[in-house]
């Protein structure tokens, strides 16, 4: 049974962590839709696990230090990679907790609470410009979900914009990308 591409897209938007991505572009046959095979980088910290506590130290309301973050698997074509981090469980349309922009593809990780030497660091949805950690509040712990995008040209995003918007911009240019979660 061959699937369309609206059952691809839903597949698509429940499963964030696959390594697929849709495509604007046809095939030789005129199909539009089909997934293309992306890059996949794994994208680590030793702080916590994928789906794993994210330490009270990296929390806005602990000591708001950046979680430190290691990656491999960069394609060659990136020229400059992205890092987003937002919480998935925000309303629609919220500030991201930390996007970096220009971060050079040779590097192979960031050290907690470090800057980013030759990039572009965003206005937070605290305000700040860096690392904003999220809130923790009692109950059902909350989702972030931290994304590094590799990108072939250099993008360019507003200083102060939403999560979704920079999120549609990445999602749009990447040529690969990895992602790790964290509840607080």
């Amino acid at each position: 049974m061959a699937l369309t591409p609206q059952q691809i897209g839903d597949w698509l938007r429940a499963h964030p962590t696959e390594v697929v991505a849709r495509t604007r572009q046809p095939y030789d046959n005129g199909r539009l839709g089909y997934p293309r095979t992306m890059t996949g980088i794994d994208l680590r910290s030793p702080a916590f696990a994928d789906h794993g506590h994210l330490p009270r130290r990296h929390a806005g309301n602990g000591d708001n230090v950046s979680p430190p973050l290691s990656w491999s698997g960069i394609p060659r074509e990136a020229s400059e990679l992205a890092l987003l981090c937002e919480s998935v469980d925000a309303p629609p349309g919220g500030r991201p907790l930390w996007l970096v922009t220009g971060i050079d593809p040779r590097r192979t990780g960031l050290e907690a609470g470090t800057g980013h030497p030759g990039s572009h660091v965003h206005r937070n949805g605290y305000g700040d410009n860096g690392w904003g950690g999220p809130i923790a509040s009692p109950g059902e712990p909350h989702r972030y979900v931290f994304r590094l995008y590799a990108l072939p040209a250099p993008v360019s995003i507003p200083h102060d914009v939403t999560a979704d918007a920079a999120r549609e911009v990445l999602d749009d240019q990447s040529v690969g990308h990895g992602t790790l979660v964290g509840r607080c």
